[in-house]
C-alpha cells in the first residue's frame, strides 16, 4: 500500500504516512495500489489500472443487523414474524406471530373454512422482505443501519 499523498509504501493497518504524516488515504497525487503519480482528475491509475479516487465503503456499525440476513428470514420465516425477532422490532413480531398461530387454530376448529386468514401474515411478511432487500427498511429498531 502506497501514500496517495506522497506515494511512499505504507505499512499495512497504519494510520498515517511515516514521510509526509497525511492520514492514509488521504490525497489523490499517488496511486495507493502501485504509488504511481497520477494525473490530475485521474479515475484510474494509468500504470495498473487501479480505481484512483473510488470511495471506501464504510464500515458496518457494530451491532449492525444483516440486510440480507433480516430479508431472507422475511421472505422464508416471515409469518411467525421472525425478521422483526431479529431487527427488535418485538411488537409487530408478536403481532405477527399471533395472527399466524391464531389463523391456524381457527382453521382447525373451522375444519378450514378460516384457512384463507393464515395468508395475512405471510404476504405481510413477504412484502416486508422485498422492501428490506430492496432497501426501503434501512434501519433496526435501535435506528442503527443494516449492514450489507
Amino acid at each position: 500500500m502506497y501514500c496517495k499523498n506522497c506515494g511512499s509504501a505504507v505499512e499495512q493497518g497504519a494510520a498515517i504516512c511515516t514521510n509526509c504524516g497525511v492520514p492514509v488515504g488521504q490525497g489523490t497525487n499517488y496511486c495507493e495500489n502501485c504509488g504511481t503519480a497520477l494525473q490530475p482528475g485521474a479515475a484510474v491509475c494509468m500504470s495498473c489500472g487501479f480505481a484512483a479516487n473510488a470511495t471506501v465503503k464504510a464500515p458496518a456499525m457494530p451491532g449492525a443487523k444483516s440486510k440480507i440476513a433480516a430479508g431472507l428470514l422475511a421472505i422464508f420465516l416471515g409469518g411467525w414474524g421472525v425478521h422483526n425477532f431479529y431487527l427488535g422490532y418485538t411488537g409487530k413480531a408478536v403481532a405477527q406471530l399471533c395472527i399466524t398461530i391464531g389463523a391456524i387454530i381457527l382453521s382447525a376448529i373451522t375444519c378450514g373454512i378460516a384457512t384463507p386468514l393464515a395468508l395475512i401474515s405471510p404476504i405481510w411478511a413477504l412484502v416486508e422482505g422485498i422492501m428490506i432487500l430492496c432497501g426501503s427498511i434501512k434501519t433496526d429498531a435501535n435506528g442503527i443501519p443494516l449492514a450489507d
